[in-house]
């Protein structure tokens, strides 16, 4: 049941942890009081306010997990690896479509009515500017995959794409090549990497981003419920969601925003460790990432400390400026006007090829479809309970239609840009100056031995290292409140030493996959969290639809 109130100044309805909304809004009319079931005390005088159930289910099995995995490492590995082979060579579809529900009910919803809807309410400000706004949407989404994937990912699909087509001897292809391939052709083979890559790190990722981000906005600072994903399914759901059916919900949250962080994490501290090596000689081992990770975990640590706006938006702010210094450097000293043109040309190329890249049934490009979009889609939706969360929280007193054309269109013109300048850098490398170290060089390392072409090689390359670092810092501080907010019951003000817990939890995942399976165990947990989630995020959909519907929206 809703009620719509305009909220005066002084008399406001208001849960703890929740700012109160601003003008009018359509109040959820329910009994239930933000942090009602939580469990608050002092042990050894470190204060708690944690929803018991959801809390202590989270965090029993994932410490059970992280365990055995480190206990059983030699066991745990064929098992990752059997898993995301049954995953993606069966499931791979469900991703895809899903994907596409939620990139076009982002686009839909820009355009109808709903889009005026203010998240917050009709008098609500904005709590951030514009810049920092956009450095803390652009840090949280997609930070450490655009510095491991900028180049190999436009590299590896131009690569496949020359090779053509191979056919085994069951008449299924074996290549890796995405649609068609092209053969022997060389622009069109660079045509279709390009679009390739953008469809992966454009306009679908943040679609389920803004989705998710948006309902928990609506629902959490419109609607007065809890910030977390159980709030979604009031429409559904009712009273219930107060229950059994609302914890499974947070704890499915919970699951899938640790293993999708872990996963790019993990990524992350590989490639840091990576480029150590090369620039410095440390040998990139397990104990070197192991230290690593702990390293940044710690200053992480310092990060959460000093909170949202001194920790996570100045750093974001800094992994800004760093992020585009180095874009701008590669714009400048490398291919300068084929990187120009190839922006233009990889936009078209994309919007050619979205309707094939995106089809979800008979794709003859299993390998690509399945090994590289299923993985994808599952990475970003497990990755959106947390990223939708961040942007939920730093995104009050924005319009609808404003939050999802800012979602939506500046993370992806941004990450096209970016991928488009470190992409055709490597690959203009490979084709006009015949520099194949780039592309017979590790994942982690192919930035690295790209930069080594170009001048300033050891300050870029640090440049690199340091990016890398800090969006290791970010998503760690981001991931920690976000989780730390699902298990407190929707608060948002919860005490610090259980972020704290959060974050050294996500240390631990990270170690612990990468010992127990490295890059397939990072990949089989993103796919196993996101498939249950990519089945709730479809059910949200309704939820969302119907709360903005009974919003007040703007003339």
């Amino acid at each position: 049941m809703e009620k719509n109130t305009q909220q005066p100044e002084g008399d406001t309805k208001s849960s703890e942890g929740i700012p109160a909304p601003e003008g009018a809004v359509n109040l959820i009319d329910t009994d239930y009081v933000i942090g009602q079931d939580n469990i608050t005390a002092s042990p050894l005088g470190i204060d708690v306010d944690l929803h018991g159930k959801v809390f202590l289910f989270s965090s029993i099995v994932i410490l059970l997990f992280v365990i055995l995995t480190l206990a059983l490492q030699d066991q745990m590995e064929p098992i990752f690896n059997s898993m995301f082979s049954f995953l993606t060579t069966n499931l791979g579809w469900f991703f895809l479509l899903g994907a596409n529900v939620f990139a076009l009910l982002a686009l839909v919803l820009i355009f109808t009515p709903l889009g005026r809807v203010r998240i917050g309410g009709a008098d609500a400000k904005p709590d951030f500017g514009y810049a920092g706004w956009f450095s803390m949407l652009f840090a949280a989404g997609m930070g450490i995959g655009l510095m491991f994937y900028g180049v190999s990912e436009p590299l590896g699909h131009y690569g496949t794409a020359m090779g053509g087509i191979s056919m085994g001897e069951d008449g299924i292809r074996t290549d890796w090549a995405p649609l068609g391939a092209a053969a022997g052709d060389q622009a069109g083979a660079i045509d279709l990497s390009m679009a390739a890559t953008i469809f992966h790190w454009g306009f679908h990722p943040w679609g389920a981003y803004a989705i998710v981000g948006l309902s928990l906005a609506i629902f959490a600072f419109n609607k007065g419920l809890p910030l977390t994903m159980r709030s979604i399914f009031y429409p559904i759901l009712g009273e219930r969601i107060w229950g059994w059916p609302g914890h499974c919900i947070d704890i499915l949250a919970v699951f899938a925003t640790l293993f999708g962080l872990t996963t790019s994490l993990g990524i992350g501290a590989t490639q840091a460790a990576g480029g150590l090596e090369y620039l410095f000689g440390i040998p990139a081992g397990e104990t070197t990432l192991v230290f690593l990770i702990m390293g940044i975990t710690l200053v992480a640590l310092g990060s959460i400390m000093l909170g949202v706006d001194k920790g996570v938006q100045r750093l974001s702010q800094l992994n800004m400026v760093l992020a585009a210094l180095l874009l701008l450097f590669v714009i400048i000293v490398g291919p300068t006007l084929m990187i120009a043109t190839g922006i233009v040309d990889s936009l078209v190329g994309y919007v050619t090829h979205l309707p094939a890249l995106s089809m979800p049934f008979g794709r003859e490009d299993a390998n690509f479809s399945q090994g590289w979009t299923a993985f994808y889609w599952a990475w970003w939706i497990a990755w959106s309970p947390f990223v939708g969360m961040f942007i939920a929280r730093v995104s009050r007193g924005r319009t609808v239609r404003e939050f999802l054309i800012s979602v939506l269109l500046v993370p992806t013109i941004a990450s096209v840009v970016w991928m488009t300048a470190f992409g055709t850098t490597a690959i203009d490398q490979v084709v006009n100056k015949g520099v194949t170290a780039v592309q017979d060089a590790t994942l982690e390392l192919q930035l690295f031995v790209m930069l080594e072409q170009l001048p300033l090689t050891a300050i870029t390359s640090f440049v690199g290292i340091t990016l890398v670092i800090v969006f290791f810092i970010t998503s760690s501080d981001s991931g920690s409140l976000v989780i730390d907010s699902i298990t407190a019951g929707g608060k948002v003000d919860a005490p610090k030493p259980q972020r704290i817990f959060w974050a050294l939890i996500e240390g631990a995942l990270a170690i612990a996959l990468l010992l127990g399976g490295g890059l397939a165990a990072l990949q089989t947990a993103a796919l196993t969290t996101g498939l249950p989630f990519t089945l709730v995020l479809l059910v949200g959909c309704y939820g969302i639809v119907k709360g903005l519907m009974s919003e007040p929206r703007a003339k």
